[in-house]
């Protein structure tokens, strides 16, 4: 499938900013399953200033905004030839060893509602697999899909207290219970093509856990699947921190608006 991405993200200030760096991750990378294509970023107000790949082998540049600038523009667009592997990444491939991928962050931290969950999906399967997709069904019943109760820094155990969150905490979640698990587990950002809109809100995201002999195997909570073709990878990491398609600092006392114009559509 050739997925098409068009990808906007707009900051906008109340007063010219003296200084503002922001890292972007929003570079797919041709890997097992996807290939791609063509793929531009552009930035108005701002300037590339170092581009390297960070531990998680994912391409990071580096953009600051020009001197006494109101706004940034940041504008992805391209291409991704894609494969259904059912959900195998496969084999490990970074600058990371495996057992980095069991510790735990502080948006993933442990705590007696991740321990609960495990209690509920408990343990006995046939295989890995089977495992994480129960444990996959019991976190969405668990957290209700919902836009407007979380936030970037909410952890897997505020949401699962709160019972509300979206594919961020999901995955949040799956991951600091794979690693209960003794499994190393890691965050994956990216895209998904949705099958009655083009427009969307937000990027998507999803976790990946290591499997003796399949390798990365993907689980996406929200939507209950594991990634087929519909999906395009971007950045992977701990959490959300390590692969957020955008994050940065700025000086200054101005107010700070984020919007962004996202489309997914087949080719």
């Amino acid at each position: 499938m050739r997925i098409r991405i068009n990808h906007e993200t707009r900051y906008s200030y109340d007063a010219g900013v003296p200084y503002a760096l922001q890292q972007l991750r929003l570079s797919p990378q041709s890997s097992n399953g996807q290939n791609v294509i063509t793929w531009e970023i552009a930035l108005e107000g701002g300037q590339v200033e170092l581009a390297f790949e960070d531990q998680h082998k994912n391409h990071v540049k580096l953009a600051s905004v020009l001197p006494d600038h109101d706004e940034l523009v940041i504008s992805c667009i391209g291409e991704v030839e894609t494969a259904d592997t059912a959900g195998i990444f496969g084999k490990h491939d970074g600058f990371a060893a495996l057992w980095y991928f069991k510790r735990a962050t502080e948006l993933t931290k442990p705590g007696p509602h991740v321990r609960k969950i495990l209690r509920e999906a408990n343990d006995d399967h046939e295989n890995e697999v089977t495992k994480l997709h129960v444990l996959s069904e019991v976190i969405a019943g668990a957290v209700t899909y919902d836009t407007n109760n979380t936030h970037p820094a909410t952890s897997c155990e505020e949401a699962l207290e709160r019972g509300h969150g979206v594919c961020q905490d999901h995955t949040h979640i799956l991951v600091t219970a794979a690693r209960l698990l003794d499994l190393p587990a890691r965050y994956v950002s990216g895209y998904l093509l949705m099958d009655d809109r083009v427009e969307q809100d937000a990027n998507h995201a999803w976790a990946e856990v290591y499997i003796r002999d399949l390798g990365w195997v993907g689980f996406d909570v929200s939507n209950g699947i594991s990634p087929d073709e519909r999906y395009v990878r971007i950045a992977t990491g701990l959490d959300y921190k390590d692969a957020a398609p955008v994050s940065g600092m700025r000086y200054g006392d101005g107010e700070e608006d984020m919007s962004v114009n996202l489309q997914i559509q087949q080719q």
